[in-house]
């Protein structure tokens, strides 16, 4: 028997869409079907699924308050949304990856796309990860109730790399995809105003949504986050979130300092930004450390890129544990490098940037 997936949408030509994309995968079975919110929980509250294909804007009950609802009562579901693109989709968006929904995909402009060859592949890699039917996590930690406080950091087969003091500008570079929305809650906003470096991050998420993203995480803390733009010279106490569907890079500038350029290179482990790209053009900046953050997320996107960076500058690299992770497959690609210098919770990495980088004073 297949994994099984329960499709919630209120429109029938996306109910469609979704299940015969998921009916041409001998993985899945789908047993049920929601047309809102309110039946989606009812049927949640009888059976258990492997995956729910979730609507945002429906009648009764939209998405957001069903992930409410399955949050209140306790039911560890998990969500790949079926998002707009447009408006107000783009921060409902963010609202359901930080309420748990573990990914999302964005609904096709019109019924041609949807039965491309492209859409089906990506709703199917997605679906994968969420339902635990790929390779990138197993069975068991597909069902997990993720802690991002959890202590129980695993090290076997990692070897640590002991912390070498480095005198010298440094920046920050964080690389995080599934589930990264939600972690970089525990991060971002942590991170103190005066912190004595700027801080570069690659969320693998398509155009439209790395602007929203930005702007709540610049709300929730003292540091000041916003989406990068071609030109931004770098300041300390700023994170610059690459924009969807761009290579963000870094280069040298007038005056000893850096800026952000973008650059339209294919997708690279199938991602479009790419943190490959953004560890390797460091090699060509003036900073003298570079702190290396690698979150939860599918796939090894990230390790090339500071293994090439390892050879011509100090790192000192962080790895999010595999306990707090929602999909243990970047951070355990690097971790496994033997160049990572501390594996821990998601809760303890804010903390272990600001020590390594320092304040301003």
């Amino acid at each position: 028997m297949g994994k099984k997936v329960l499709v919630v949408d209120d429109s029938a030509l996306m109910r469609r869409v979704a299940c015969d994309i998921i009916k041409s995968d001998g993985r899945y079975d789908i047993p049920d079907l929601g047309h809102n919110g309110e039946d989606a929980l009812k049927l949640a509250r009888r059976n258990k699924y492997d995956a729910i294909v979730l609507d945002v804007n429906m009648p009764l009950m939209d998405g957001i308050e069903f992930l409410k609802q399955l949050k209140k009562e306790g039911l560890k579901e998990r969500v790949m949304m079926f998002s707009t693109t447009t408006g107000e989709g783009t921060k409902q968006t963010i609202d359901a990856l930080e309420l748990g929904a573990l990914d999302f995909i964005k609904k096709p402009d019109n019924f041609k796309d949807a039965s491309g060859k492209e859409f089906t592949e990506e709703f199917l890699k997605k679906l994968a990860v969420v339902s635990g039917a790929g390779d990138h996590m197993a069975p068991e930690k597909a069902g997990a109730d993720i802690h991002p406080s959890s202590t129980a950091v695993k090290t076997h087969n990692i070897t640590l790399r002991p912390r070498a003091m480095v005198t010298g500008e440094k920046i920050v570079a964080i690389a995080s995809s599934t589930g990264g929305p939600k972690a970089l809650q525990f991060v971002i906003p942590l991170l103190p105003a005066n912190l004595d470096a700027p801080v570069v991050l690659v969320q693998h998420m398509p155009a439209g949504f790395t602007k929203s993203l930005a702007e709540r995480l610049d709300t929730l803390g003292k540091i000041a986050v916003k989406e990068a733009e071609d030109g931004d010279i770098l300041e300390k106490g700023h994170v610059y979130i690459a924009p969807g569907g761009k290579h963000m890079k870094l280069a040298k500038a007038p005056g000893n300092r850096t800026r952000i350029f973008f650059s339209d290179e294919p997708a690279r482990e199938g991602v479009k930004p790419a943190a490959n790209y953004m560890y390797e053009s460091l090699s060509d900046t003036s900073y003298a450390e570079v702190c290396c953050v690698v979150l939860t997320g599918m796939g090894a996107d990230g390790t090339q890129g500071i293994v090439n960076l390892e050879k011509s500058k100090k790192l000192h690299i962080i790895s999010q544990d595999e306990a707090s992770c929602a999909v243990y497959g970047m951070p355990k690609a690097i971790a496994l490098s033997g160049l990572v210098n501390e594996v821990l919770p998601l809760t303890k990495i804010a903390d272990a940037i600001t020590k390594e980088i320092g304040v301003t004073k």
